[in-house]
C-alpha cells in the first residue's frame, strides 16, 4: 500500500501518521496526526521537541508527553511502498489510557491493603502486589477467571464482590474467611464498591486488610492499656493529671469569649455533677472530645480512666471484641481479655462517632446500658461495670435517626442529656481570641515570635463561613506562620492558605462591619481607634510618595496588594 494511501487509511481509525525526512522534517502528516500534536502548518515543519520520543525505535517503548493528560507513543505500521529516500513512516496513536493504567496499577501496588479488581461478569482484572502477597496467587494465574472459581467462601457464604455487582450497592467494613483455588486459607476485612459510569456498572473492587493483623494489633492495645491501667493502681494517692489513660483537657482549656459558649460551658459543668450519659453534637472540628474530657474531668470519675474509641475506624467484628471483651476459643486466635467496657470500670468511656457503629451491633451496646453488666465474646458470663458513657456525633442526631445510621432506643439512652456545640460561623466573635491562643501555641513550638494578625486577616476571617470550624483555623494560622518569612512579626494574607486568599470580601457601607461582627462593643471600640491610627498612616504615606501605591507600600513594610485591600476598604481617595 502506498504511503498516502496509508495516511488516508490511518487517519478513519485516529492513528497519527507523519512522513519524516532525516533531520527531522515533517514531509506530510495525515487530519489525525496534525489535530493531535497541535500543528498549524505541516509541510516543512520541524516535529515539535515534545514528540521526538516518537522517532525512536519502537523497541525503546517510550511515550511522548505532548501536553496536560495527552501522551501518545509509537506504534508498529505494515508493509508501505514508495516511500521517498531517506524518509519514514512515523506511525502514533493516542496514550493517555495506557499511561494511566500504568500510573494507577503503580499507585495500587505501593499502598499496604490488598486490592482485587473484577469486571461485571465477574471475571478477575487485577490484583495488587499486596493481594498477590495475601492470597499467594499470581496476576498471570487468575487474571481473566472467574471470582467463584479462583475463591471459595467459607460456609457457603456468598462472596462479597458478585454480590456487589447484583445489588449495585458497597458493602463495607465486611469480614470473611475463604479459601483460593491452590489451598490458601485467608480471613479478611473489607470494603467491597461497585463501579459506574452513567448508571451502568462497569465492575467491582475490594479493598481488604487481613483480619488476624488488625485482630493481633487491637489485642496487643487493649494488652498496653490493662498494664497502664494496673501501673496506675499501684501508685498509692496519684492524681488523676498523672495518670497515662487520663483526659487531659479542662474546662479552663476552652477558648471563648461568646455568650453561647459561656453558658454552653457552664451547662456542661453542671452535667458534669451527674453520671447520666451524655450525647454530644458538633460538626467536624468543633471540640467534641474537648468537652468530653472535660466533663469527665469535672465529674466524680475525674480520678478513674478515661478511654475513647472511634466507631468509624474499627470494623464491626473486632468493635464488638474491643467493647465488650473476647473468651478464649470465641473465633480463631482469641484469647481471654477484658474490653474497654471492663478497663473503663470506674470511669469513662466515649464512642466517638457514634453513627458509624454497625446497627447490628447497637442492641448489644444498649444491653449494657441497661443493665450495667457486659458479656464478652464467646463467654455467657455476665460481669458488672460501673461505667459513665459519652458519645460524640457529627450529624444532627435526628438526621442519624431517620436515615437509620442510629437505633431510635439506643438515642435516648446515649442521649439522656444531649449538649450541642455551635460551629465557629455562629460565634465569630471568638475569632480574635482563637487567633490568639493558636499563635502563642505556634510560637512556643515553631520559635517564632508573630505577636498576631493584621486587619485584613480579620476581615477574610468574619466573612469566611469556616466548613472546618476551630480545627480549621487552627491548621490555617499554623500554616501561615510556616509560611512567614522570619523577620515579620505581623500574619498577612500571603501567608494564609489560597483559598483564604482568593476569599472575595464583599464592600459593606460601614468600613466597620466585620469588626463589628466580632467583636463585642468595647473590643469594637478599641478596633475603631487602631483602624483610624492605620489609616492616618497609609494617608501620610501615600502623600509623601505622591499617591504612588508601589511606593507606599515599600515604606510601609506592607505588600502592593495587601495595601490596595487598605485603601479600597478605608475608602482612601488616591487623586485626592
Amino acid at each position: 500500500m502506498k504511503w498516502q494511501e496509508v495516511m488516508a487509511f490511518l487517519d478513519q481509525f485516529d492513528r497519527g501518521a507523519m512522513l519524516v525526512r532525516e533531520g527531522r522534517t515533517i514531509v506530510e502528516i495525515n487530519e489525525f496526526g496534525r489535530n493531535f500534536l497541535g500543528l498549524s502548518q505541516t509541510t516543512g515543519a520541524a516535529v515539535p521537541e515534545k514528540a521526538l520520543p516518537l522517532l525512536r525505535p519502537l523497541e525503546a517503548k517510550q511515550v511522548a508527553h505532548l501536553a496536560f493528560q495527552k501522551w501518545a507513543r509509537r506504534v508498529k505500521c505494515g508493509p508501505v511502498t514508495n516511500l521517498p529516500e531517506e524518509t519514514e513512516l512515523v506511525v502514533f496513536e493516542d496514550a493517555a489510557c495506557e499511561v494511566y493504567r500504568e500510573m494507577y496499577q503503580n499507585i495500587l501496588n505501593r499502598i499496604s491493603e490488598s486490592v482485587i479488581l473484577c469486571d461485571e461478569n465477574e471475571q478477575i482484572l487485577f490484583l495488587n502486589d499486596a493481594a498477590v502477597r495475601m492470597d499467594s496467587l499470581l496476576n498471570e494465574a487468575v487474571v481473566g477467571r472467574s471470582m467463584d472459581e479462583v475463591y471459595k467462601s467459607e460456609n457457603d457464604v456468598s462472596l462479597l464482590l458478585p454480590k456487589v455487582l447484583k445489588s449495585e450497592k458497597p458493602h463495607l467494613n465486611q469480614r470473611q474467611q475463604y479459601e483460593t483455588f491452590n489451598g490458601k486459607e485467608v480471613d479478611i476485612v473489607s470494603d467491597n464498591y461497585p463501579i459506574f459510569k452513567n448508571s451502568q456498572v462497569l465492575g467491582a473492587y475490594s479493598v481488604m486488610e487481613d483480619f488476624s493483623q488488625l485482630d493481633s494489633l487491637h489485642r496487643k492495645i487493649l494488652e498496653l492499656q490493662d498494664e497502664l491501667l494496673r501501673q496506675d493502681a499501684q501508685i498509692k494517692g496519684k492524681k488523676s493529671h498523672d495518670s497515662v489513660l487520663h483526659a487531659k483537657y479542662h474546662f479552663e482549656d476552652i477558648i471563648s469569649s461568646s455568650r453561647a459558649m459561656r453558658v454552653l460551658v457552664e451547662r456542661c459543668k453542671q452535667v458534669a455533677k451527674s453520671s447520666s450519659s451524655v450525647m454530644i453534637y458538633g460538626e467536624t472540628g468543633t471540640g467534641k472530645e474537648l468537652f468530653a474530657q472535660s466533663i469527665h474531668n469535672a465529674s466524680s470519675r475525674a480520678a478513674g480512666p478515661f478511654l475513647a474509641i472511634n466507631c468509624a475506624a474499627i470494623p464491626e467484628n473486632l468493635l464488638e471484641g474491643l467493647l465488650f471483651g473476647t473468651e478464649k476459643g470465641a473465633y480463631t486466635g482469641a484469647e481471654s481479655h477484658p474490653g474497654l467496657f471492663e478497663q473503663a470500670n470506674g470511669g469513662t468511656l466515649l464512642l466517638d462517632e457514634i453513627n458509624s457503629m454497625n446497627i447490628n451491633l447497637q442492641p448489644k451496646l444498649l444491653r449494657v446500658l441497661q443493665e450495667g453488666t457486659v458479656r464478652r465474646v464467646g463467654s455467657t458470663r455476665e460481669r458488672k461495670v460501673d461505667v459513665r458513657v459519652l458519645s460524640n456525633i457529627n450529624i444532627p442526631p435526628e438526621e442519624a435517626l431517620t436515615s437509620h445510621k442510629l437505633r431510635q432506643d439506643l438515642y435516648y439512652r446515649l442521649g439522656v442529656v444531649g449538649i450541642r456545640i455551635p460551629p465557629l460561623r455562629e460565634r465569630k466573635e471568638d475569632i480574635p481570641l482563637l487567633v490568639q491562643s493558636f499563635i502563642a501555641r505556634y510560637n512556643k513550638r515553631l520559635e517564632r515570635n508573630v505577636q498576631g494578625v493584621d486587619s485584613h486577616v480579620l476581615d477574610i476571617f468574619a466573612h469566611y463561613d469556616w466548613p472546618g470550624n476551630v480545627r480549621e483555623l487552627q491548621h490555617a494560622i499554623e500554616y501561615a506562620m510556616n509560611l512567614l518569612p522570619e523577620k515579620r512579626t505581623l500574619l498577612t494574607v500571603e501567608c494564609l492558605p489560597e483559598h483564604f486568599v482568593n476569599l472575595e470580601v464583599p464592600q459593606s457601607a460601614d468600613p466597620l462591619a466585620s469588626s463589628k461582627v466580632m467583636d463585642t462593643h468595647k473590643g469594637s471600640l478599641r478596633r475603631k481607634t487602631l483602624r483610624d491610627v492605620e489609616r492616618a498612616a497609609l494617608v501620610q504615606a501615600l502623600k509623601r510618595t505622591g499617591g504612588n501605591i508601589s511606593a507606599a507600600a515599600r515604606e510601609l513594610g506592607m505588600s502592593r496588594q495587601n495595601l490596595q485591600y487598605h485603601i479600597k476598604r478605608d475608602r482612601i481617595n488616591l487623586e485626592k
